[in-house]
Parts: C-alpha cells; structure tokens; sequence
C-alpha cells in the first residue's frame, strides 16, 4: 500500500529534502554525543554547557526569520545558502578552545539550521496535495530523526579514531555535498523539467483553492492575530522540549547517572531515534486511518497528536526504572510518541495557512518550539544537580498532554470563503455582483 501511494517526482523532491533534513540534525546532535569527550577536554562543566545549548535555541527562535527569506526568494536558493552555512560552522567547532566559542558557533549554528523546518514545510505545501502531506510531512521529519539516530555511531567512530575535532569536520563536508545534490536536482513543480504533465494536475486537483498565495509577501503581524496560529505554536511551545532533550541531554544522562561509557552510547544513544523514524510515518498512518472513517482531516491530525501525548507518558518513568536498558525502552517509546504528535502538529501549517504563508507561519510556529527548548534546557542545566532528570523526565508527559488538550481547543478547521452578495434590489442576484468575502483561511479578518 505505501509502495503504491509513495511514487512520482514529488516523492523524490521530498526524499532529497528530507535528506537535508538528515544532515542537518546529524551536525546539530554532534555536539551532545561528542559533549562527554569535549567537556572532559576543555574543562566546561554542566551549567556552561547549558549555555553552550541555550545559545544555540536562542539563535534557532529566529526561525521566521529564515521563513521569510524562503518565501521571498525561493525554496532552491535560499535552502542551499542556509545549508552551506550551517555545514561551515559546523566544521569550525572543531577549533574551539573554550566554552565561549563553542556558544558562539552554536548560536550561528542554530540560526542557519533553523530554515530546516520552514523549508521542508514550503516543499511539502508546494509539491503535495492535501490527502498526501501528512505521508509528506512524516518522510521529512524522518531526516530529523534518522540525522540524530546517525550522529551517536557515526560521531563516536571519529573520537575513536582520530579525535573530536574530526567529528565536526566530518558531519560539516557531508553537508556540503548534500548542497552540491540539492543545486543540481531540486526545483519548484512549475519549472521541473522532470515533471509531467499528469503529476502537475494530480498536484494541482488536489491543493486547497482558499490556501492559494496571492503572491504578496507574507505579513507577520496579520499571522500573528490569527487563532489558528496559536492553535499550533503553543503546543509545539509545550511539545518541543522532549525531542531538545532527547537530542541534547541524554548522552550525558546515559553517562553520568547509567554510566555508559563511549562504546556503550554509540550502542544505544541512537535507539530513541530509530524509534523516532517509525513516529514519523505512525502519526500520518493514524491519520489517513481516521480519515478513512469519515474524521475530517484536521479532526484526524488532532487525533494522531492525542494518541502520540498519550503514548508520552511511559517517558515520567525513566527516572524511577532500576535497570538501564528499560530506561533506553522508555526514551525510544518517548521518541516514537513525539514524532508521531510532532509530525502532525508541524504539518498543520500546510493545511491551515496560505502557500505563501506556510514557510513565514512554520518558523514562527519553530520559533515558540524552540523558546520551550531554551527554557527547559537551562532549567535542566541549572537544577540537575539538586534534583536530577527525574522531574523533567515527569514533565514531559505533562506537558504534551496539556498541549493535546490546547490544540484542541485553540485550532478551528478553514472553510473556504463563502460569497457575499453586492447590494441588490434584484429577486436574483446577478452573477458578476457576487464578491468574496476578505476572510482569512486560517481565522481572523
């Protein structure tokens, strides 16, 4: 069934970009597996390293801001110039010498990286329609995963055989292939060479015709009134700091409080990952299953974020498990659960707003996931040593479930707008008098 849905250009496109998605996760989750070996090398201790990490979701909150430029000037230029920044910042961490310059790379680092998820988003608005960008979504989220999943080996083998600073090196050149890949293949669906003619129509049949840009450029503030917007953005606030400390903080937990050494988190570091990868196309088979059964669509992606909330709370029980390995089970069933609510929630920008809205709208939406991830982080980094993992551990199951019960509550599915009659004393209205009403898809005038 997924061979059969899974074919055309347009799958292509998003394999490519998810594959952008991989590298750039891989660069950013290098620091947290190498971060036992560089903290240890220069002498940083747990609470500079949550400034190292603060800076970094400090500088990704800039999100809107690498939207914004992607809308502007496109998908195919401005994604390269991101990546090709990201992956030569990436390689000069391995120059660093002290806790400051490493949360200086990092703040350049996270604001590159933060066009990622704008980027896959506009890809996905631009080359699926509607039924098929749920599947779309969880093929690129899938990169996020997989990239964190590939950085525990794959960093580790670099240590091991040569030494920190080659790990950097390393994860920084792979992204700077994937952009030689990225200016040679990718293109927007009205000027692929490489498309046909049915695929274009089979695209076209199915986008939404009150999501269509106007070609005008996005208006921040407009967004930022809408209630369709906050529907989305504080649950990715309340959603985002489980995959942050996934990604950041558990190769330290493994050896500080399970005591892994290297070898042993190259092992299993990378499991909540693989798990993540099966999230990732879990959340959007939960909801073409609803929808099959008569649930409409943002009903259904409501649902598959409930279930995966559900799910996350298996993870408050990571801190209480006597045996390590169970504690490993638990944060692959939280890596699962997030990416299957993740995936859905960041998806819901493509159904909600405009085409030339999407990337602007996924930004502002990353800017409040991240801003939950910068304070979680420094909360950890600032009261581990009193109080230990276990309470943040709790705390994530908590707080998905209240952003389950947010997006509920805030998100109203768009209807499109309805016509309004001209002033008329006619008994039928003429036709060239009806004009449509200037109401915003995604809520609000």
């Amino acid at each position: 069934m997924l061979r059969k849905t899974i074919k055309g250009l347009r799958w292509w496109m998003i394999i490519l970009i998810m594959l952008g998605a991989v590298i750039n996760y891989l660069t950013r989750s290098s620091l947290a597996v190498a971060a036992p070996t560089v903290l240890a090398d220069l002498d940083i201790s747990t609470k500079e390293y949550s400034y190292i990490t603060a800076a970094f979701q400090g500088a990704i909150m800039l999100q809107p801001l690498c939207g914004y430029v992607l809308d502007v000037i496109g998908l195919k230029a401005g994604f390269a110039i991101f990546a090709a920044a990201w992956s030569v910042i990436c390689m000069l961490h391995g120059m660093a010498t002290n806790w400051q310059t490493l949360a200086v790379l990092r703040g350049l680092l996270g604001l590159a990286e933060g066009s990622a998820n704008p980027a896959g988003m506009k890809a996905v608005s631009e080359w699926f329609p509607a039924k098929e960008r749920g599947m779309a979504g969880g093929v690129f989220n899938i990169g996020a995963s997989f990239g964190s999943m590939l950085a525990p080996p794959l960093v580790v083998w670099a240590i091991l055989h040569y030494n920190w600073q080659s790990a950097f090196v390393i994860t920084g050149a792979l992204g700077l292939v994937w952009v030689a890949l990225w200016l040679l293949l990718y293109d927007a669906p009205a000027r692929h060479r490489r498309l046909s003619a049915a695929e274009a129509q089979h695209i076209a049949a199915g986008q939404e015709r009150h999501l269509e840009g106007d070609g005008a450029r996005p208006s921040i503030l407009s967004i930022l009134k809408l209630r369709n917007f906050w529907g989305i953005a504080l649950p990715r606030f309340l959603a985002d700091p489980a995959w942050g400390t996934l990604a950041f903080w558990v190769p330290l937990y493994l050896t500080t409080v399970r005591n892994f050494d290297l070898k042993q988190i190259a092992m299993f570091a990378w499991l909540p990952f693989l798990a993540a990868d099966l999230g990732c196309l879990f959340g959007p088979l939960v909801v073409l299953f609803l929808q099959k059964r008569g649930v409409r669509l943002i009903n259904a992606r409501r649902g598959a974020f409930t279930l995966g909330a559900c799910m996350m709370m298996g993870v408050a029980f990571v801190g209480y498990v006597e045996s390590p390995y169970t504690a490993i089970a638990l944060l692959s069933l939280a890596g699962f659960a997030h990416q299957t609510l993740s995936v859905t929630v960041i998806t819901m920008s493509s159904d909600l707003f405009r085409r030339n809205e999407v990337a602007t709208v996924a930004g502002m939406c990353g800017t409040f996931g991240n801003l939950g991830l910068l304070i979680f982080s420094l909360l950890i980094g600032g009261l581990m040593a009193s109080v230990g993992y276990t309470p943040f551990f709790v705390s994530l199951a908590v707080l998905d479930l209240v952003a389950a019960v947010l997006l509920w509550c805030l998100v109203r599915e768009p209807e499109p707008p309805q016509p309004v009659l001209a002033k008329t004393h006619d008994p039928e209205p003429h036709p060239a008098r009806l004009q449509p009403g200037p109401v915003h898809p995604a809520g609000g005038r």
